[in-house]
């Protein structure tokens, strides 16, 4: 697929607007456009110009997008990376020609040039997580004991995707020791469970091999997953073998995003949770953080411990996530103004 350019001009008092190179992973994934179409937005209101570009989650394809900007003479970069160990020669050129350089919501490893990062608590996302799944089995399985549960990963080259992992482990890991939980799988830990570039169809894929392999005369109670796009594939998994029908209740399956297939899954009954990480927000952290960078001042940080990125601690903002389910889903997502009722409906 193409990758999408788009331009935005803002030229005020007669002086050119300094421009913003904003290089985003996928537009296969709702969330990211949101996040590119917020940033576009504000950094306009703000008088910035915006070159934004998508890679569809092709690595070379995001480096010669940014090497492009750099040349371009774009005055700073917001990076959400496909694989946040591949960029360090191109950061280096930008640091070289005096770009500075923001990690959105995905941290930047292995370089030094890496100025801040913006993004959401990432440990949080996954506490939250099995938090929900454990909520659901109690709600649902209250008298089984003990759950059966299997447990999925994201990305194993978004730095991510260990955080809401551990996050997510910190929760369940007691549970498993309890005998609470077992994974009758005994798949555990990122090498095992990541779900590469966050594709659904391996997830689907995994699940259907997790299920012939350990759920022919068991049954599943729950499923971890990271992200909605997994969750549709693990749901249309599970549903192929009959859960969510006749006497077969639907496990408890997580996520991450509040993607509009999965809002609308979860008031189906098929999908319990998601959580909800608002892109408005996170462009308006970033675009404070370029205006004051720009303007030669401090940006606002409020983490200096958690992201090593293996050469620096990057200084950090993290917003905080949002639970979501068929309980609340109205207030966070319509009442917000995030989406309308008739997108959900």
């Amino acid at each position: 697929m193409a990758a999408l350019a788009v331009g935005v001009s803002f030229t005020a008092f007669g002086a050119a607007a300094q421009t913003v190179g904003i290089s985003m992973p996928t537009q296969s994934s709702s969330r990211w456009i949101s996040d590119g179409n917020s940033m576009v937005e504000q950094f306009e209101a703000a008088g910035y110009e915006t070159n934004l570009q998508y890679a569809e989650d092709d690595i070379p394809n995001q480096l010669a997008q940014i090497e492009n900007m750099i040349t371009r003479g774009v005055d700073v970069l917001v990076i959400a990376a496909i694989d946040g160990t591949t960029l360090s020669n191109a950061l280096e050129n930008a640091a070289a020609a005096g770009i500075s350089i923001i990690a959105y919501d995905r941290l930047i490893r292995d370089s030094g040039d890496v100025s801040y990062y913006a993004t959401f608590d990432n440990f949080q996302v996954g506490v939250q997580q099995a938090t929900s799944l454990v909520e659901g089995l109690n709600e649902r399985f209250p008298d089984v004991s003990p759950w059966h549960v299997e447990v999925f990963g994201g990305s194993p080259d978004d730095n991510n995707a260990y955080f809401f992992y551990d996050g997510a482990m910190s929760v369940l890991q007691p549970l498993i020791d309890a005998g609470d939980i077992v994974i009758l799988s005994g798949q555990t830990g990122m090498d095992r469970v990541g779900t590469l570039r966050w594709d659904g169809s391996l997830a689907q894929a995994r699940m259907d091999n997790l299920l012939s392999a350990n759920y022919t005369n068991e049954t599943v109670h729950g499923v971890l997953s990271p992200y909605d796009g997994l969750s549709i594939g693990i749901l249309s998994s599970l549903k192929g073998v009959g859960y969510g029908s006749g006497d077969l209740p639907m496990p408890i399956v997580t996520g991450q995003d509040a993607e509009i297939p999965s809002i609308k899954s979860i008031l189906a009954g098929e999908q319990y949770s998601t959580v909800f990480k608002d892109t408005r927000e996170l462009a308006r952290v970033t675009v404070g953080m370029v205006d004051a960078m720009l303007k030669g001042g401090e940006p606002e940080i409020n983490d200096t411990e958690t992201y090593d990125n293996g050469v620096k601690v990057v200084p950090s903002y993290l917003l905080e996530p949002v639970s979501v389910d068929a309980s609340n889903w109205e207030a966070v997502l319509i009442e917000s103004g995030y989406y309308t009722r008739e997108q959900i409906e």
